[in-house]
């Protein structure tokens, strides 16, 4: 989980290959009429953002043996959601600076549909889960490799 250019899809797909378990991408749920708006640069309100927080929640309970989502999960508030569908999960904080968000950003332009125009507002909505039960901040620009061992090590060991 974080900002816009952290780093979830890149981590999450390394670390589902890792520990075997399937992705969940989570920008393939947005809906049509969100992912317009995020082209346009219009930031998603919580009501857009509920159908989509629920849906991903329905897919992390379709996998009981575990699954890597990889989910912006700003606000409390959301995690809160996904964590009703999937008690113990787990949040992985990809803790990035808004300088260097933006810099990735910019770098995929064209190529994701996320434009640097809603980095702002990605640092304005979140609240840090540093301090929430489960969650393991990690830095954003350490090499993936290192984040890819450091989450690793972290994987609940019960897990079926």
């Amino acid at each position: 989980m974080g900002v816009a250019g952290c780093g979830k899809s890149s981590l999450g797909a390394a670390v589902a290959s890792a520990v075997g378990l399937p992705l969940i991408e989570g920008d393939d749920f947005h809906s049509d009429k969100s992912k317009q708006l995020m082209r346009s640069g219009v930031p998603l309100t919580d009501e857009l953002r509920a159908g989509w927080l629920e849906t991903l929640g329905t897919e992390l309970a379709a996998r009981p043996d575990g699954a890597v989502l990889t989910c912006s999960s700003l606000k409390r508030a959301y995690r809160e959601v996904l964590r009703r569908h999937s008690p113990g999960l787990r949040f992985v904080f990809l803790d990035i600076t808004r300088d260097e968000a933006m810099r990735r950003v910019a770098s995929r332009a064209g190529a994701h549909l996320f434009p640097t125009t809603l980095v702002d507002s990605q640092f304005a909505t979140l609240e840090s889960p540093v301090g929430e039960a489960g969650v393991l901040r990690v830095d954003a620009t350490a090499p993936l490799p290192d984040l890819v061992a450091q989450v690793s090590a972290w994987f609940p060991k019960d897990r079926p």
